[in-house]
């Protein structure tokens, strides 16, 4: 893309080194022009931070992603001033369809300046056509500086770095009503065991049923489902079993694999436990997961499994506190106080070496931009740049205790880490087979049969 006039442009690690407590890089160029004061952007006030990103005369940078509806305008809000101070128009374009037409643009000859992939298993597979370029030296080095080694390991293939990380989420929530649970004297529970309990006490009360659960995501539906299965993998079999099994070093179908998705089905395939508000159990496969959980708050369902980015979805005047409209408490494990967990996040990869491209795909990676999206709400970021008091809520400063917490035994959701045919293919479509009837071994050894060989 063209662009008539640049002041300055990034440059690299040293710059990123000096400038770090900014996510800046570079100098200026010798003999480039800058405004008094340094703001980066010609008259304007308050561009200091965003000086040494550059400045760019109607440079237009596109970013492809997942990110929709509400979501996708607090995303467009957190980059304004970047926009503002250093003349680049960052235009974000949604899609549902994203994990498939991703490869169709690129095939075409099409692909967007920057793409926010979901999965890091997709971004592999991406990489794997040459066409997502090495991340810049600036962008390596904020992923250095400001994530953890497991995080920058999921934007890394075959040791080069092509993506650092944006947005993360702790998975395995379980979203319920404070008053509601109060009123009827259920527990919050504290080991799985416990969790069966609660499910078969309210179940039995006959006040609302324990679960509201939707697997709908348009061509993405499924995905929910795998969360679940995620979710139980790692507290009943441990995070070895649960790295085996996402790299495929034993069988997708493994017993210890098929009994934690048959303990989520105890909970979720049958009638008297959902599904809240909606119908039974055939119509998890076609409710919208954002949907899925409202019912809580009309006391037609208890319980809602669903990541702590689930916190926007809950609308405008519901407050997420322990003594607010909803709260949540962590899935939990075999025993009480188990710190396995799982968890997802964005990864930024480009397409396009343009210096705006560079520029924008640096500030993304920076402790600046995650203190502009996570200030607007919902969600949240590893970075450990982040200052936890601009998260929207208590539960999000929980959720990025344990991302940060050292003993946290932290795992990425295991799907997205998986091949794309498997991870966001045959084990999406799995998972609404096996809520729609198929049982569990036979749907996990037809997954198992489609693993890339």
């Amino acid at each position: 893309m063209k662009h008539a006039r640049r002041i300055a442009v990034p440059l690299g690690i040293a710059g990123v080194v000096a400038l770090a407590l900014t996510g800046c890089v570079g100098d200026a160029e010798p003999g480039a022009s800058e405004e008094p004061g340094g703001s980066a952007a010609p008259g304007a006030a308050g561009c200091e931070a965003y000086a040494d990103y550059g400045t760019f005369d109607g440079a237009e940078v596109n970013v492809y992603g997942t990110i929709l509806n509400e979501e996708q305008e607090r995303l467009n809000e957190s980059w304004a001033e970047f926009e503002e101070c250093t003349g680049i128009d960052v235009v974000y374009e949604g899609s549902a369809e994203f994990e498939a037409q991703i490869n169709v643009r690129i095939q075409g000859g099409n692909p967007p300046d920057l793409a926010i992939f979901p999965q890091p298993g997709l971004l592999q597979s991406v990489v794997g056509t040459g066409s997502v370029l090495e991340a810049p030296e600036a962008v390596q080095a904020n992923a250095q500086e400001y994530w953890n080694e497991t995080w920058q390991g999921f934007g890394t293939v075959d040791g080069t770095v092509y993506a650092a990380p944006l947005m993360a989420s702790v998975k395995g929530f379980v979203w319920y009503s404070p008053s509601v649970w109060e009123e009827n004297g259920w527990e919050v529970p504290t080991t799985l065991d416990e969790v069966d309990e609660v499910t078969a006490a309210i179940a039995e009360s006959g006040v609302m049923k324990p679960w509201c659960v939707g697997f709908g995501s348009g061509e993405a539906t499924g995905w929910p489902g795998t969360d679940w299965l995620e979710d139980y993998v790692i507290r009943t079999a441990g995070a070895d079993v649960y790295d085996q099994w996402v790299a495929h070093e034993i069988p997708f179908d493994s017993p210890e694999i098929v009994a934690a998705l048959d303990r989520v089905g105890a909970l979720i395939k049958d009638d008297a436990n959902v599904n809240g508000g909606i119908g039974d159990v055939t119509t998890i496969a076609t409710t919208d997961f954002g949907e899925a959980g409202l019912p809580v708050l009309d006391g037609e369902c208890a319980m809602h499994h669903q990541a702590s980015f689930y916190e926007g979805f809950w609308g405008d005047g519901v407050t997420v506190a322990e003594d607010g409209d909803v709260w949540a408490f962590i899935l939990p494990g075999q025993e009480a106080g188990a710190a396995d967990v799982t968890g997802g996040g964005e990864l930024v990869g480009a397409f396009s070496d343009a210096e705006e491209v560079v520029a924008t795909q640096t500030y993304l990676s920076s402790p600046e931009w995650a203190n502009s999206r996570v200030s607007l709400g919902g969600v949240l970021s590893a970075n450990s740049g982040l200052d936890p008091a601009n998260a929207s809520s208590d539960l999000l400063r929980q959720a990025y205790d344990i991302l940060q917490d050292p003993n946290t035994t932290f795992r990425f959701d295991g799907s997205d880490l998986m091949p794309g045919a498997v991870g966001s293919g045959t084990l999406w479509r799995g998972m609404v087979d096996w809520i729609s009837g198929t049982d569990s071994e036979t749907m996990l050894a037809t997954v198992e049969d489609s693993w890339p060989q």
